[in-house]
């Protein structure tokens, strides 16, 4: 189920764009995420594992609902793993802790 918390990939349109994060809120006028773009995940990624001073990061952007195609959650399906999993095989922390969040309890890792 989607809730706040939940970790989350956005489809977007006009234009095509594809967001990775944390579902803030979703209302009738539109989504709350705290993200990054799907490009940028890997790059986002690869810094959380140096532990350096950070170049990149999540923002907390509203998109309008008429923008939204579909919202799906972070999970593995088959033998794909999830981001959040890529994330955490990657780094060696859970993204919940690298980010300073509870876990949710929807998405097993």
């Amino acid at each position: 189920m989607l809730s706040q918390g939940s970790i989350v990939i956005v489809h977007l349109v006009n234009p095509t764009e594809k967001f990775w994060g944390v579902l803030e809120a979703l209302e009738a006028t539109g989504v709350v995420l705290r993200g990054i773009s799907l490009s940028s995940f890997d790059d986002w990624m690869l810094q959380a594992r140096r532990e350096g001073p950070p170049s990149l990061g999540l923002s907390t952007t509203f998109v309008p609902l008429f923008r939204v195609e579909r919202i799906f959650l972070d999970e593995q399906v088959g033998e794909v793993e999830s981001y959040r999993q890529r994330f955490e095989r990657n780094v060696g922390l859970t993204v919940e802790e690298f980010l300073g969040l509870e876990r949710a309890s929807e998405v097993p890792s």
